[in-house]
This record gives C-alpha cells, structure tokens and sequence, in this order.
C-alpha cells in the first residue's frame, strides 16, 4: 500500500469529519478522526477499491455487522477483529440511503412541473434505492411550521428562506418508475436493516422518517393503501442504459420527469456529460438535486456553500437545499 494511497484516504476521512458529518452526527465525526490518525485501519480501508473507503459505507458496514455506537477505539477495535466480515459488506453493498425527507426539498420543483405543464406527472428516478422518493403524493409537508400540507407518513419538515413557490396541493401522479445498478426491497428484513444502519448515529428524526415511510411503501405494495399511481417500477440496469426506455414507458397523457438526488457524484465526468445530454434529447422535464449541477455544457458546477445541494429544473438553478431535506433557501 503506497504512503499516496493511504494519505488520500486519510484526507477523505478528515475531509468528511470537516464538511459532512459535524451537526449532524458527532460520533461520526470522531470516527473519522480518528481513522485518519489510525495507521493500521488506514491501510486496512486504502486495500479496498477506492469506490467504495467513503467513510459512510465504511462505518454503515461495521454497524451492520455489529459495532456498536460507541467510542472510537471501540470502532478501532472492532474493525481490527472483524474487518474479514466488513469487508464483504462493503464490497457487497452501496451507500443508497434512502431519505424521504428530500422530497420537500423535491416538491417545489414538482408543483412548478405540474402547474406549467397541466397534466399529472410520470416520475423516473435514477438512483432511486428503495424508491422512498417516488411517493411524495402519500407523505405529508410542513414548511417553517405551517399546518400541515396532505395527510401522509411520514410528516416532512422543512424549514426555508427566499419565499419559494409551495404549492397548495400536492401533484397528481400517474406513473412512478426508477432505475439503479442495485433497486432496494424495502420490504426485506435484511435491506430494512442496511437502510437503518445507513443512517447516522443520533439522527433519531431521520430514522422515525425512514421507519415510517418504509411502513407506507410496504402499505402501498400490499394493496392496505391506494394510489393512483400505484407502487414503483424498478429496474436493474445503468442509468444511461435504461433512462430513454423510461420515459419512452410513461403514460402518455403524463408528463415524464426524470429526477434525482445525490446521484451524479457516482459518475464520472463522461457519463455525467452523457446523461445530461440523453435526457436533454429525450424532451422531458428534469429536476436534480445534488451537491452540483450540470450546465448548459454538461460541466458539473458546485454550488456556492459545498455543504448543500443545488435544486435544479431543466438545468436552472432554483435552490440550495439541506442534504437530507430540512432546509431549502430559494434563489
């Protein structure tokens, strides 16, 4: 293991320990520290392809294997007796949270889609996990503490600046699809479990969300609650290949949108480029939400604050929003 290697991790870890992880999970902040001060787990973590030592799959695998949230050094320990078995984790599974909570950042962008085009909407999401954010018409908004917008589970809570368009009523929905290298079951105990252990120790909020909105895809999938929409597509393939058949697929008296969150990071410059340039060809709506977005160019373009994403339609920046969906401050 080259000294490069193993200082490039170290800097990702204190990089994540600077940026993502401080107010909103502490331990996760001292877990990262502490890793990249730790020569022994450093060469451990530089071993792994270099997709996959990001510090919130490599700490989600330990928790799912058993390590408890606790002190460093009990992290340390625990990769040390049992990094055979994280190991197999890490290499067999992905960083796909699922979080609900992103779609009140999402439905501003939506209701503008539904009031300029005048027909429900067919919803495609790239990278959509379990498809937790295919459902935004069976959840519930609260924004800056106003009553609340539907009458679904879970209740999202958003704060926002820069008077955005909120819409009075959630849009209607035709058709819900998605594409991912690995769709989720969020009906199976085991990808129950991953997508728990997903979520960072002390968000207790965003694990009640998870809960919930698992319990109304699980309701939606046995036929216990109705929508008109139905339950998700999804569908095993790259994005690229299989974006254009998508939207090919949707009803045609809807109005595809193919949207995203914390997605394109996955991809590389070249396909990035390309698939800002299929789903420009492809004549549909596009809403992303992630830590950049593409211009008109396809170059990525990061946003002003690097700890917020930026909420796109049609590659027009309207928003920078929280990662996990609790702030959206309108441009």
């Amino acid at each position: 293991m080259s000294t490069q290697e193993t200082e490039s991790t170290a800097s990702l870890y204190r990089d994540y320990a600077r940026r993502w992880f401080p107010g909103h999970s502490e331990l996760y902040v001292q877990w990262a520290m502490g890793l990249a001060t730790s020569p022994e787990l450093l060469a451990l973590v530089s071993a792994l392809p270099e997709h996959k030592r990001q510090p919130n799959l490599v700490f989600a695998a330990a928790r799912f294997h058993g390590c408890p949230d606790e002190s460093f050094r009990v992290l340390e320990a625990y990769l040390a007796a049992h990094w055979a078995g994280i190991r197999t984790i890490v290499m067999t599974h992905a960083t796909q949270t699922n979080e609900a909570a992103r779609c009140a950042t999402l439905l501003p962008a939506l209701g503008l889609v539904a009031a300029q085009e005048q027909r429900p909407l067919a919803l495609i999401e790239v990278g959509p996990s379990a498809g937790l954010c295919l459902l935004p018409d069976l959840y519930s908004y609260s924004y800056d503490g106003a009553a609340p917008l539907g009458d679904g589970s879970p209740l999202l809570r958003c704060a926002t600046t820069g008077n955005p368009p909120l819409p009075h009523h959630l849009p209607e929905i035709a058709w819900l699809a998605g594409v991912d290298l690995n769709p989720l079951d969020g009906t199976d105990p085991d990808t129950v479990a991953w997508l728990r252990a997903l979520v960072w120790p002390g968000q207790e909020d965003r694990l009640e969300r998870l809960d919930a909105a698992l319990g109304t895809l699980a309701a939606l999938k046995s036929g216990a609650l109705q929508a008109s929409a139905g339950a998700p597509l999804l569908l095993t393939g790259d994005l690229n290949e299989r974006i254009a058949d998508l939207v090919d697929a949707a009803p045609k008296h809807a109005v595809p949108v193919v949207m995203h969150s914390a997605v394109l990071a996955y991809l590389d410059e070249a396909q990035r480029a390309r698939f800002a340039d299929t789903v420009a060809a492809l004549g549909c709506r596009w809403i992303s939400n992630e830590a950049f977005f593409m211009d008109a160019a396809n170059h990525a373009q990061e946003g002003p604050d690097a700890n917020y994403f930026t909420l796109a339609l049609d590659r027009v920046p309207l928003a920078r929003t929280g990662p996990h969906g609790a702030e959206l401050h309108w441009l």
